[in-house]
């Protein structure tokens, strides 16, 4: 079955929602963001909406930790730690805004197996330390952060990449929890659809 078709089936979650046309204070303001950025309300808004405060919260965290760690490198983090997770949510949001940053042929390769893609030696490695601590965080050492030291991060950086890899988890989970759709951002293509979801 074409990536599409699984999104297309995807269960809707039984948390219920407020609808655009009917949201008002906090949440309006949330869904008009997504509305500004996106062009439209994902389903995983609307449901992390239901608590407006810590989605608000959690934003705050995603933009401070984004903004010490640079956009790049957030984004490489996140697709990594979302990898990790099986978060068909969190690859297909993150890939479309990767494209912001990386033209869709690099993208499709980074997507479909970072370690084989043109990037640094210090990118690969901090991206599997992302997708450890989606899969393995409990098995980790000072061994995998000294690695990440010996190819030039600075502990601010080191601290940054795991909070964007854990802060990731927090979201991805919760979303994959309460049972959200799975929206397909517009935009992508079919190609870069599947390579973001291919290893998953």
């Amino acid at each position: 079955m074409g990536a599409s078709g699984r999104h297309e089936e995807a269960a809707v979650s039984i948390i219920q929602t407020t609808e655009p046309d009917e949201a008002t204070g906090v949440v309006a303001e949330i869904y008009a963001d997504d509305q500004r950025h996106l062009g439209y309300v994902p389903e995983h808004t609307r449901v992390m909406a239901v608590n407006p405060e810590a989605y608000l919260a959690w934003e705050q965290l995603a933009r401070a930790i984004a903004a010490q760690l640079g956009l790049r490198r957030y984004e490489l983090v996140t697709l990594a730690a979302a990898q990790g997770a099986h978060s068909e949510h969190c690859r297909l949001a993150h890939g479309a805004r990767m494209l912001t940053l990386v033209d869709e042929e690099p993208l499709e390769a980074i997507a479909r197996d970072y370690r084989h893609a043109d990037l640094s030696e210090a990118e690969v490695a901090m991206m599997e330390y992302a997708e450890r601590i989606s899969t393995d965080a409990a098995g980790m050492t000072d061994a995998d952060t000294l690695r990440l030291r010996e190819l030039g991060f600075t502990d601010r950086e080191i601290v940054d990449i795991t909070l964007a890899a854990a802060a990731r988890n927090y979201f991805s989970r919760a979303i994959q929890a309460l049972g959200v759709a799975v929206d397909v951002p517009p935009g992508l293509s079919d190609r870069l659809r599947g390579a973001l979801l291919a290893p998953l």
